[in-house]
């Protein structure tokens, strides 16, 4: 930089071609103080992120393929590699339930900050009379315990249910008893996988859900807040969400924690969640 602004004084560079460079470094500034703040460990790990639509129908499962989208969205401009643990398909549009896996150094920690209830306003496709609704959605983000971290399961202390897939999948996956539900009878976690052809595949991803999410529990209570994970969960409604996407009357995303807010709603749904991440991470250090 000190370079161009001599070029500069000697008319040989452009301010154009500084504020160019000026910016490229201000995106690398901005990531890495953005991990100086992640300085747990389970921050550095990958994040497993399920997505559920609230009431409505309809409506609220196709808000939750839209997060869905978002997300997968987000995860490939950070180029982190993304994995379906567990989809299923809505009835006439959307999706019922959706648990995916996000593969790379810090997702957890980025994404922890997008746990809670999404609200949407829009415009309805599935409304005839073309009347506004608002929908929303709940999204858990949990960190993928690793193998070298130790997760004491009691096998007695899990009830294992098979079942038919359902939705898309092919003939194999909907006339065999392939789909697996896990749950941990003393905390009461369910953790399911049927989007595998295999019992014993389904099996192994809902073992790795059920993993992460009781590691998750044990670093709550190192943290003493004296409550499980589940029980942080608020209501999938009014009074309760930490962002709004508004497509009409007007167009704006806000985030209800930071204030944050961002007009180009599209390009938030197409990924764009730096702003509201950063900002979140920020404001959780000035809290402490």
């Amino acid at each position: 930089m000190e370079v161009l602004f001599e070029f500069a004084d000697s008319g040989e560079t452009e301010l154009k071609e500084i504020q160019t460079e000026l910016d490229a470094y201000k995106q690398i500034i901005d990531k890495v103080e953005l991990k100086l703040t992640l300085g747990k460990p389970e921050d550095l790990q990958n994040a497993i992120v399920s997505i559920h639509p609230g009431a409505g129908g309809t409506e609220s499962q196709d808000w939750a393929q839209m997060l869905y989208r978002m997300y997968s969205r987000w995860a490939e401009k950070e180029e982190y590699k993304l994995e379906v643990i567990d989809f299923q398909p809505g009835d006439e549009a959307g999706i019922k339930d959706v648990t995916i896996e996000l593969k790379g150094d810090y997702a957890f920690g980025l994404l922890k900050g997008e746990a809670g209830v999404h609200r949407m306003v829009r415009i309805s496709p599935f409304d005839a009379n073309s009347k506004r609704h608002t929908s929303f959605a709940s999204v858990f983000v949990y960190p993928a315990a690793k193998d070298n971290i130790e997760v004491n399961i009691n096998q007695t202390d899990l009830r294992i249910d098979t079942y038919r897939a359902s939705g898309a999948g092919g003939q194999h996956v909907n006339k065999t008893d392939s789909a697996v539900r896990i749950t941990h009878i003393p905390t009461g976690i369910v953790a399911q996988c049927q989007n595998q052809r295999s019992q014993h595949k389904n099996k192994n991803q809902a073992m790795k859900i059920l993993k992460a999410r009781i590691y998750q529990l044990e670093l709550e209570k190192e943290k003493e807040k004296n409550k499980d994970l589940e029980n942080k969960k608020m209501d999938i409604g009014w009074g309760s969400q930490i962002r709004s996407y508004v497509f009409h009357p007007y167009q704006m995303v806000k985030d209800h924690r930071t204030k944050e807010e961002n007009g180009n709603t599209q390009a938030v749904m197409d990924g764009n969640l730096d702003r509201f991440i950063r900002a979140y991470l920020l404001n959780m250090i000035h809290q402490k």
